[in-house]
């Protein structure tokens, strides 16, 4: 999406409304007419940086970079945009431009081309002939046309988690490994249109084994200056765990945010002369625009400290005519060159990223090196693109728990195997073993217990496609049209169902019983009717850590007693409380009780509502916000939070462990969102965050409060408005607070848009400072009004202090740490010492005029959003620990399967005639440091297994949790040696840049570009077969991940996966 305003740029239909379809058509001669050009195409056959043109060493060389910029929805839904569809809105068809590029890079064998997103690619590639994929699959290898990033989409760098972004590169990775081999390896990561970059992303690029990233938006004040100082290339060190050179990635930022030169723009979508160079046309301009063009480079060669520079030459779909832009491209290249007869020294040739990358390597210079991030960006003064991060809570909430579903639905499918695909609920799946091709059980073909499998295909968007598509910039920014963003939604809700049915078959093969399982989708929001309506029912609980876990469990009841009951038939407590009246009319009583789940496994309960005159009714306590002692307090045995009996507020909270009481004042609070004024005409829109004053209107300085104690749960309910409302919980041995908000519709019949923050007020002296995760990875430090690479111009006090918060933030003053996890991405700040707020809701009269052109007024379920902000109190030593844990439960929750009755048993062995009440996937469970992030099938007969130690270095003092650990798996039983081509090898060199400060080179780097296997996995990644073989001779070191170090613990963990599937080794090269 180009918001840039530039004439050159695509996505702007308004500016082209006398186009007509028939207009940005022309005629194409078809792909077969080029065949014997291809296979007489000139050039090296083996793709890689072989396959790159030749330079002039002594000139400089411009390298344009054809390239088109296909959002995966915006103003258009996917589909639109893929077939073209509601051209009134803005002319797109992607699966045009892919036809027309195909055809105009087999005209001649010089052009190039670049493609990113895979979720379009994809499609286009599996609705062409064998004869069509034969030739492309031949100008892939002859490097005609490169491949740059490579994900399903091109990725938000601020509203997304790390392990959805590990996940949609994979699925687009995967497909460009499976369908090109290692021809299609992208060796560029290419994000020119995200609205600022995360250190984390550079991280994972750099783990992934990419050799350079290029960026295309970069903060007008911080570009300034890097051209002045000839920083637009530099070393971007990621990590301040990972010993360098893991996490370094050379990092490039494009002169012209991804657009071409103004007057170079030679598409369908742009108004510009195409270049005549018929002397004797009374339109003759080709002497003009080459001396424009030489011109032009030399001074843009100015800003780069290389003889070589680059120019994008495309924008937002454009390409639909490609002939359009190759014949005038041609035309300049070949009039620019000429000039060097006459003296010039300017040579310009068609070429990728990766081509100007490797051109770069070869000037062995030493690079600056950069270690903050690149948020939070602004175009112009006054224009921070802040808002996004809290834009559409209800969809990033939506997202965050579809995640948490995948991986759930990935793990049962990994241990149960091909009996969750195929069983007694239907087909089920999880991930494509290939777009649009997925697999069928043949009734005809079952062997035994086993199924034998064929291939069909299908048009059910699964989970894993859906959630890829969600990472989209433009999607879980919450910055698309709204029919766009409920057909992001309408996605994500398809692609449960399959996995609904694969939760099923796995859990019912797992428990040996077939049930009549139910999923409630709105538990949020205190719904589930078989639990309401049910005497009986069973609760399954399914736990995706790799560790025991205590939960919670709430239900919403009709009004009674209840009997629960634990795997082993013993009674767990449980009481009956009543919701707050803001909560669901109809669904007034929820049930709590207590479960443990085991590691990677799941608990069954039974619940029974109790009759008869001899029970006692579980009477909850209640008191009046008038107290005897005028002190309203909740508290466990760890905290108690005390709250003004005047204004029913919180103001303290209390660490009875740790010995800690910090007064924290909490409420609500609403900016005024500006509509532009005499300073500016920037309003606040879906991307933009601009409030008309900087301190912020109060909701409501008082809050109507009412006590609920029970055994297991002590809460706050709190009252602030008719549409602002919180219940403050602490459960039976929790060591956080838990302040679950409801907020919506925002009102805004008096005129004025609002942005709705969350404000926790305290008397810590923090310095300016606070602390912020990186997509719920790393944590960064910021500094109020503070660039670490620039001196700062501040035009916006708030909304340019704002950053994305992913997981958590907090505050300290060097001795307690306050911190606050987040349910889903949200913006945040501390814009006064001891102060901490995060952007809860909003809702905007106007546009920001960034392209979108609607105001961001949702509506249906969308203006009512209810969250939970989790609360520590901590000591500094203490503090990493209970955060790092707590994020992990937050990100990958226990899921519940409810069924009515006992059901029947189902593929239990004869020697087991009852139900398995409760399974673990493990033997033991991983030390606390082990963070399991995937666990998932690879193929029908391979799974994918990824580890990763959670702590950065020196950051736990309390428990040591920062230290290394080893994690053996050599139990012969279990492991196996076996080598995938698609984990990357431990030795596999990225291209040597030396950085300013001391690197050590890896042994025998001489600056060359290597090839690198693909990058498809990362972090400490197996592939685990289903076999047995002979175990390793030695127990692996473990590889350094997310800035942990190597491990070496006492500990041994043993998979232990259920029949059918037994696992394997290592992944080893």
């Amino acid at each position: 999406m180009d918001t840039s305003g530039v004439s050159a740029g695509g996505g702007r239909s308004s500016r082209w409304p006398w186009m007509s379809s028939c207009a940005l058509r022309s005629p194409l001669l078809p792909i077969s007419f080029f065949f014997w050009l291809l296979l007489a195409a000139p050039g090296a056959w083996a793709s890689g940086y072989q396959t790159c043109p030749t330079v002039q060493p002594d000139m400089l060389n411009v390298h344009l970079l054809a390239h088109t910029h296909d959002d995966v929805g915006w103003l258009k839904t996917v589909d639109q945009y893929f077939y073209g569809i509601q051209n009134n809105i803005q002319h797109a068809g992607v699966q045009y431009i892919l036809d027309s590029v195909i055809s105009a890079l087999l005209v001649d064998p010089t052009r190039r081309f670049i493609y990113v997103e895979m979720a379009f690619f994809s499609r286009w590639w599996h609705q062409q002939t064998t004869a069509t994929q034969d030739i492309v699959r031949k100008l892939v290898r002859q490097g005609r046309l490169e491949f740059v990033n490579g994900g399903w989409v091109m990725n938000d760098e601020a509203a997304t988690h790390y392990g959805a972004i590990i996940d949609q590169m994979t699925l687009g990775l995967r497909f460009l490994e499976d369908t090109f081999g290692s021809d299609g390896r992208p060796r560029v990561a290419w994000h020119i249109d995200p609205f600022g970059h995360s250190r984390e992303q550079a991280s994972l690029f750099a783990q992934m084994g990419f050799d350079g990233f290029f960026l295309g938006r970069l903060d007008y004040q911080d570009k300034n200056v890097r051209e002045e100082m000839l920083k637009m290339e530099e070393v971007w060190r990621a990590s301040t765990s990972l010993k360098p050179p893991t996490a370094d990635l050379f990092t490039g930022v494009l002169p012209n945010l991804y657009n071409p030169p103004n007057d170079l723009c030679w598409d369908v979508l742009c108004a510009d002369s195409p270049m005549v160079d018929e002397p004797r046309s009374p339109e003759f301009n080709a002497k003009q625009l080459v001396h424009y063009f030489l011109q032009l480079a030399n001074a843009q060669g100015n800003f780069y400290r290389t003889n070589h520079t680059v120019m994008t030459m495309g924008s937002d779909f454009q390409y639909e005519n490609a002939n359009m832009w190759f014949k005038n491209m041609d035309k300049l290249i070949r009039l620019v060159n000429a000039q060097q007869a006459n003296g010039s020294r300017v040579h310009v040739l068609y070429s990728t990223p990766s081509c100007y990358l490797r051109e770069l390597n070869k000037a062995n210079l030493t690079w600056s090196v950069k270690e903050d991030d690149f948020f939070p960006y602004a175009d112009g003064p006054n224009k921070f693109w802040t808002g996004y991060f809290s834009s559409r809570p209800a969809l990033k909430r939506y997202e965050r728990l579809s995640y948490n579903f995948l991986q759930v639905c990935n793990q049962l499918e990994a241990l149960a195997g091909p009996a969750a695909n195929v069983g007694p609920y239907g087909v089920g799946d999880s991930t494509p073993l290939k777009p649009c091709l997925h697999w069928t059980f043949d009734e005809s073909l079952e062997v035994g217990l086993g199924v034998l499998w064929r291939p069909y295909p299908t048009h059910i968007l699964l989970a894993e496609e859906a959630m890829a598509v969600l990472q989209h910039h433009d999607a879980v920014t919450g910055t698309s049209r709204q029919h766009v963003a409920n057909d992001y939604a309408r996605q994500l809700a398809v692609g449960w169902g399959p996995c609904e049915v694969l939760l099923s078959n796995a859990l019912a093969r797992l428990s040996g019983s077939k049930q009549n399982f139910s999923f409630c989708r709105e538990l949020n929001i205190s719904i589930c009717p078989l639990s309401r309506k049910s005497a009986r029912f069973q609760v399954t609980i399914y736990n995706p850590l790799g560790r025991k876990v205590d939960w919670i469990v709430r239900l919403p009841v009709s009004q009674g007693i209840f009997l629960v009951k634990d795997p082993n038939g013993k009674t767990v407590p449980s009481n009956v409380v009543m919701l707050p009246s803001s909560y669901s009319k109809e669904y007034q009583w929820e049930l709590l009780f207590s479960a443990s789940m085991p590691a990677l496994g799941f608990s069954i309960y039974s619940v029974a509502r109790m009759t008869g005159r001899n029970l006692q009714a579980h009477k909850m306590q209640s008191s009046s916000p008038k107290s005897n002692s005028h002190v309203l307090a909740i508290e466990n045995e760890h905290l108690r939070a005390t709250f003004d009996p005047d204004t029913g507020l919180l103001m303290r909270i209390e660490n009875m462990d740790q010995n800690l009481s910090l007064p924290v004042n909490q409420g609500f609070f609403w900016y005024t969102a500006n509509t532009g004024d005499a300073e500016s005409d920037q309003a606040s829109g879906a991307y933009i965050f601009r409030p008309t004053w900087y301190q912020p209107q109060p909701v409501s300085r008082w809050a109507q409060i009412h006590l609920v104690k029970t055994a297991l749960v002590q809460e706050a309910h709190q009252n602030f408005s008719a549409w602002c409302s919180q219940v403050v919980r602490l459960y039976q041995g929790q060591r956080h607070l838990e302040l679950e908000w409801t907020v919506g519709p925002i009102p805004v019949e008096d005129g004025w848009g609002k942005e709705v923050i969350s404000r926790f007020k305290t008397g810590l002296k923090t310095k300016g400072q606070f602390y912020t995760d990186s997509n719920g990875r790393e944590i960064l430090k910021r500094r109020r009004d503070y660039r670490p690479t620039w001196r700062l111009n501040q035009t916006e006090p708030v909304a340019g202090n704002y950053y994305p918060v992913n997981t958590r933030i907090y505050i300290t003053d060097g001795n307690m740490q306050l911190t606050v996890l987040t349910d889903r991405s949200q913006g945040g700040s501390s814009l006064k010492d001891g102060s901490l707020e995060l952007m809860v809701h909003r809702r905007l009269l106007v546009d920001d005029g960034r392209g979108v052109g609607e105001a961001l007024m949702e509506s249906g379920t969308g203006e009512w959003v209810r969250g939970r902000h989790l609360v520590l109190l901590d000591s500094v030593k203490e503090a990493a620990a209970s955060h790092r844990l707590l994020a992990e439960k937050v990100v990958l929750a226990p899921q519940l399967v409810l069924a009515q009755g006992d059901g029947a048993l189902y593929h239990a062995p004869a020697a087991r005639r009852t139900q398995v009440r409760q399974f673990s996937g493990l033997r033991r469970e991983l030390p606390p440091q082990v963070h399991l992030l995937t666990l998932a099938r690879w193929s029908r007969e391979r799974l994918l297994l990824r580890l990763e130690h959670q702590f950065a270095v020196r950051e736990d003092s309390g428990r040591n949790l920062s230290s290394p650990v080893t994690l053996n798996l050599q139990d012969p039983s279990i492991l196996c040696r076996t080598c995938s081509q698609a984990s990357p090898s431990p030795t596999c060199r990225r291209p040597l840049w030396q950085p300013t400060s001391s690197c050590t080179a890896p042994p025998g780097s001489n600056g060359n570009l290597p090839q690198v296997p693909f990058p498809t996995l990362l972090l400490p990644s197996w592939i685990l077969p289903q076999s047995h073989c002979s175990p390793w001779k030695s127990v692996p070191s473990w590889p350094q991940s997310n800035g942990k170090n190597t491990a070496r613990h006492p500990q041994e963990v043993e998979m232990a996966l259920s029949p059918p599937l037994v696992v394997a080794t290592h992944k080893n090269h």
